[in-house]
């Protein structure tokens, strides 16, 4: 546990100042260069690649997407469950150059905000509720028309593995309104950086990309597809590594959780 603490801690310290070295530096860029965004957008590669090699050097959180063949050529949304931080970086190398949907708050940050924005980041005010959602959608569909892939964490935030899931209702109005497929993927990562967790654990972290649901469906029968399908395969591979063993330790919570999948699994054999 101290090994790993101090391990963890070494990783935050680089992460955190190459953070913030890169959002410097492309945050001047997309002010005083604003037509050099391919520049900007090879760092920001770079500050994906490098976190992805700090987390599996320092700390020993391995990387594994599977999948990626259902990713459709052209425009689409890509809805993620959403564990960790690491999400971003397992699946960034995967969609080209995409437009992922982030809390207004985050692009607020001077510098990071100025940086997110030029990489294409369109942005959500989570305090307007419902009322963010045409804002939301407008920039979703100008992505989409410059042929960007939209990521969205249907989720809102981060989510423990195997908590209640708690989607809302943005990617519903945006696949109805875009007419463009989705993605669903599925994930481990929580299992190994947990939401606002200081220890970071060794282990294979796992993304997943789903078969892609056509546009034509109901909203609610997108809803409960999308909804069935990442629910169904994130359990799936928590159970598969909790078989595998883990090297965190386990709460009682989540103890419970496991063994609820174990039970019903055995009842479906």
């Amino acid at each position: 546990m101290i090994v790993q603490a101090i391990r963890s801690a070494v990783f935050y310290v680089f992460f955190f100042v190459h953070t913030f070295i890169l959002a410097i530096i492309i945050g001047l860029m997309s002010r005083l260069t604003p037509n050099q965004k391919s520049a900007g957008w090879r760092l920001a590669q770079y500050w994906n690649g490098s976190n992805l090699f700090f987390l599996r050097w320092i700390v020993g959180i391995r990387t594994q997407v599977s999948g990626t063949e259902n990713i459709p050529d052209g425009g689409c949304i890509i809805g993620s469950k959403h564990q960790s931080d690491w999400d971003i970086f397992a699946m960034l190398p995967h969609v080209g150059h995409p437009a992922f949907i982030a809390k207004k708050e985050l692009l607020d940050i001077p510098l990071f905000g100025w940086a997110a924005r030029w990489m294409d980041t369109i942005s959500v005010d989570r305090k307007k509720g419902k009322d963010a959602l045409p804002a939301m959608t407008r920039e979703a569909r100008g992505a989409l028309e410059r042929g960007r892939r939209v990521i969205i964490f249907p989720e809102g935030t981060r989510r423990a593995p195997l908590d209640t899931p708690a989607y809302r209702s943005g990617i519903v109005r945006m696949y109805l309104a875009m007419n463009v497929p989705v993605v669903p993927v599925a994930l481990t990562s929580g299992l190994y950086w947990g939401r606002n967790s200081l220890v970071l654990w060794p282990g294979t972290a796992r993304a997943k990309f789903l078969e892609p649901i056509m546009p034509g469906l109901s909203g609610e029968v997108f809803s409960k597809t999308l909804i069935a399908r990442i629910e169904a395969e994130t359990n799936a591979m928590v159970l598969e590594d909790a078989r595998q063993g883990l090297a965190r330790p386990i709460s009682p919570g989540l103890r419970a959780r496991i063994d609820a999948l174990e039970a019903q699994a055995g009842n479906q054999a």
